[in-house]
Order: structure tokens, then sequence, then C-alpha cells
């Protein structure tokens, strides 16, 4: 009889977090037009998928969130499995097209690193390698990958699909260090149910890497306090790194004063050496970083005052509402269980519980309203909900809650926002580029023609291109008119409009005609200039791609060319 009752029990909990589940998802979507995330906001993810189709999966993805929550290997090796899962899911996501006009700026900087050399890219970052208000890492790392891999956009999403599984382990491990195992676990679960994150990970950009890298910094310094000798170096080390990642990690980072404050207080019987090396770590990766920046201080000058001058009052423009970021590009149930996770940790005193805290806590006091620019602080949001769950005594529903959160995040995220990626104009730039490696001939000369009252200049489009192509780009810099200098001051794709024709566009050896040919337009009634009509004469027209798209108002189309 008791067997029975408790399985009666553990049924209809079941039920309840399965009508939970979907009724939240219901509640969101009638409430879509309240998400005004600039990039992947519900309602325009919603204009391209059938909710009704979703909803049926949901229920599919509900049982697979079961299956998973009942599975050995998850509890036995955590890591592994975070890692593992995260991955496989990334890869899902590796055919989206870029879509945000910055991973020019990377890809550029990357490629100066794999065309010239470490020696150039380290001498000419900031200078003949323009930086706008990029830090040098994560370019670096990129020009290395293609450097020793070859320059294909596959081997730089492998990577950040390693980054973006590192830390889902990472957040594991940060729980079980502060707390036991089985917070980590929810909370690298839990991390899993942030679907914004999915669609940034196959991005040549810096959002999902400058994740990891805080969280490392995190893990590793901890890990210095409690152990020392090689931890100490190795936390140093990745504090430096992340510190020459973005700008927006520097504030991020003050939580580790917090945590050698909470490390101090806590381990009293340690107290002494605790502080040496939290002041051993901070000294060596503040060293570490500061000749970089010393290297380079004019240009870092130039960044900070950039920033202050145009992006901070920028934010204010073009920010989202924290109901957008924390309901809907992340799953509200864990928006609710994180902020209950105050109240908990208020209630028992936990003095450990400002280390997850602290990064939650800037953005609110701050008023950092651009969930791109926050994306660091999901690790510590996901162990602020699990430290939350963990105030219900049965971890088999724990574990079942947290799954079932992960799974409909991975499922809105693959049918409702992939799809919308497939349908802003940008996916010209890969498909263009696609189709022209199919085409004969080594080299591809392009020409980007500004029509219209731009938004951008759409010359920024071409190093985007020449991410989805092998061929040797020969373009033919012709300079856009801006629109008015007030319009271009106040306008987010300001950096488009500093866009410089890098060398290497010019320098293919040999002075042969290209047998293709691509046009870069931003209007699909092309009137061409004489130049280039004159250009293409000897040229038909084989291939159009015109998706256009109603989120954006920056277009972009490619015709493609071949010697007839």
């Amino acid at each position: 009889m008791n067997s029975d009752s408790q399985w009666f029990k553990r049924n209809n909990y079941i039920l309840l977090i399965s009508f939970l589940i979907l009724y939240t998802f219901v509640v969101l979507f009638l409430l879509r037009g309240l998400d005004d995330n600039r990039l992947a906001s519900w309602e325009r993810a919603f204009l391209y998928a059938d909710p009704a189709k979703i909803f049926l999966i949901l229920i599919f993805s509900i049982l697979i969130a079961y299956l998973l929550s009942r599975l050995p290997f998850v509890d036995k090796h955590p890591e592994l499995f975070l890692f593992t899962f995260s991955f496989a899911i990334s890869s899902l996501f590796w055919r989206e097209p870029e879509i945000i006009l910055d991973a020019s700026r990377y890809f550029t900087q990357a490629k100066h690193l794999e065309v010239y050399g470490v020696g150039y890219f380290l001498r000419e970052w900031g200078k003949a390698i323009p930086a706008w208000t990029d830090m040098p890492v994560m370019p670096f790392l990129y020009g290395l990958i293609f450097n020793f891999f070859g320059e294909a956009r596959i081997h730089i999403q492998i990577f950040t699909s390693i980054l973006f599984s590192l830390t889902a382990a990472l957040t594991y491990l940060i729980g079980s260090a502060i707390w036991n195992r089985d917070t980590g676990l929810i909370g690298g679960i839990l991390f899993l149910g942030i679907p914004c994150i999915l669609v940034n990970v196959p991005l040549m950009m810096v959002d999902v890497p400058v994740i990891f890298f805080v969280a490392l910094s995190v893990f590793l310094f901890i890990k210095a306090l409690v152990h020392g000798k090689l931890f100490t170096a190795a936390s140093a080390c990745s504090i430096a790194f992340t510190l020459l990642t973005k700008y927006s990690a520097w504030l991020m980072l003050s939580v580790l004063v917090v945590i050698l404050v909470v490390y101090i207080i806590r381990e009293s019987g340690e107290r002494k050496k605790i502080i040496i090396r939290g002041m051993l770590v901070m000294s060596v990766s503040g060293l570490l970083a500061g000749a970089v920046i010393l290297y380079k201080l004019d240009v870092f000058s130039e960044q900070i005052r950039f920033l202050l001058n145009f992006q901070k009052p920028g934010l204010k423009r073009w920010g989202e509402s924290f109901l957008s970021t924390f309901f809907f590009q992340t799953h509200p149930l864990i928006t609710i269980a994180a902020g209950y996770s105050v109240y908990l940790a208020i209630r028992k005193k936990d003095f450990k519980y400002l280390i997850i805290l602290w990064m939650v806590l800037l953005v609110f006091l701050f008023q950092l309203k651009r969930s791109r620019y926050i994306m660091m602080i999901f690790p510590m949001l996901s162990l602020m909900a699990s430290y939350g769950l963990m105030n219900v005594k049965n971890r088999e529903m724990i574990k079942f809650f947290a799954f079932c959160i992960a799974c409909v995040s991975i499922v809105v995220a693959v049918f409702a926002y992939l799809p919308m990626t497939e349908k802003i104009s940008l996916v010209n730039l890969r498909d263009a580029g696609e189709y022209i490696d199919s085409l004969d001939g080594g080299t591809l000369e392009v020409f980007a023609v500004q029509t219209g009252e731009p938004d951008a200049n759409i010359a920024v489009s071409v190093p985007i291109l020449d991410i989805f192509t092998s061929k040797k780009i020969r373009y033919r810099y012709m300079r856009s008119i801006p629109p008015s200098q007030q319009e271009v001051e106040i306008s987010p794709l300001r950096f488009t409009w500093e866009y410089k024709n890098p060398d290497y566009y010019s320098e293919i050896k040999g002075k042969e005609d290209s047998a293709v040919v691509a046009l870069i337009h931003g209007d699909k009634t092309l009137k061409l200039q004489a130049y280039i009509e004159s250009r293409i004469k000897d040229y038909r027209r084989v291939k159009r791609f015109m998706v256009s798209d109603e989120m954006f108002r920056f277009q972009v189309f490619v015709s493609v060319y071949s010697r007839q």
C-alpha cells in the first residue's frame, strides 16, 4: 500500500510539473508581444514557427526530460554528461547564418593574423587592424584557429561549441565547490534552459566565449583560494584572458572580491593563506593584463573614451526590458526559482550565496538592459535557481523539473529561433557563399553597391560573405556615402561607416579576370553604375539571393555572375 501511495504521489508530481511547463509556454506565447529583444524576440520568432506543432513537440520533449532524469550516467559523470549533451545541442545551430553584422569585425581581425602572422597582429591590432571597441583575445584565438586548421567557419563553430559546453560543466563545478554536487548539477542543467544563448553559440562573436571565461575565472579563483599551487597560476591567466576579452567583463569580475571576502570569513582558520593566495592571483592577473593594456595604451584609452561617449548613452536607446531578458530569453521558471532563492539565502543567512548573487545584482543596480551584454551572468542565475529548487526535498522531481525546463527551451530555440534566422536577409550571404564555392575559378570579384537611405555601410557585408566562401576575394572598394553625421553618431551600426577595405582583398596574385563576380546590394531593384556594367558585360547572371525580412531595416541581397 505504501509503495502504491508513493507511485501515485510521484506520478502526480510528474503530471503537475508537465502541466506547469506546458502552461508556461502557452502564457509566454500569448504574451509574446511583450518581448522586445532586439534580435530573437518571441514575437519575431513565431512569425515563422507553427505554435501547434511546437506544442506537440514540447509534449514529446517532456518524455525525453523524464528519461534523461532517470539516466544513471547523469549522476555518475555530471561534467561529461553536461559537456556532451550541450555540445550535441549546440551543433544543431551550426547551419545558422551570421545574423549580427559585428561578426565582420572579428573575422577581419582574425584574418589579418592568418594572412600576415602573429607578429603583425600584435603590432598592428588597433592600428592597421581596426579594433572598434573589440578586445584582442577572441580575434587572436580565431586567427590562430584559421592559421592551424584552415579558414573555415566550421572550425570556429566547433571551438565556440566547446566553450559553451565547458561553461555548462563549469556551472556544475562552481555549484559543487560552493555547496554540493546536487546544486551544481541542477544549475548546469538549468543553464541549458536559456534559449538566447543557443542562438549565439555558432556566431563568430565574443558573447558566448566571454561567458566561458568569466565562469572559468570564478571557478579557478575559488580553487586557487582553497588549494593554491598550480591553481594560482591558472587562475591568474584565466582572469587576464577574461579582462582582455570584453570590457563588460571588467565589471562582472568584481565578483572575485566578493569570493575573497566570503572565503576569508568561511575559512577563518586559513585566513592568512587565503588572503595571500587571493592577492597573488589578482596581482599576477593585473600585471599580465596590464602589460598588454600598457603596450596598446593609446588604443585602449581611445576605446574607453568611445565607450563612455557613445556606447554607454547608446544603451539607453538600444536597451531591452528585464521582462524580455528574464522571462522570454531566459525560461521564466528559472527566474522565479532564482528570485525565491534570494529569500531562502536570507532566511538561512548563507553568506556564500553572495558569490552567485553578485553579478545578477550588478545588472539590476546598473540597469544593464541589453541581453547580449549580460549573458555572462546566466551561469550564476542558473545556480541561483538551483539553490531555490534545493529547498524541495524530492531530488528526483527536481532533476525532472530542471530537464523539462532545458528540453522545452531547446525545443523553442530549435523550432522557433532557428527558423527565424533563416528568414533574415543576411542568410543571402551564407547561401551565396556556399553557391559560389560550387562554381569554377579560384578568385571572386566583389562589388558592394549602396542604394537608398542606408542604415549601414553595405561594404561591411564583404567579410561576412568571405566567411562562407573558400575563394580568394578581390574587392574593389567604392566608398559609400553615409547618412548625415548626426544619424551616424547615434546609429548602433556606426562602426560600419568606418569600414576600411583590408589590404588582403587587393593582394591576390595574378592579374587574370575572376571567373565569378558577386554584387552585394541593398535594394532588390538594382541600378548598376556604368563602371560595374562594363565590368560584367561578358558575364551572365546565374543566381540571385533575395531573401528579405521585415524585422530589420538593413537588408542585403547578392547577385552572382559567371563568365559566359
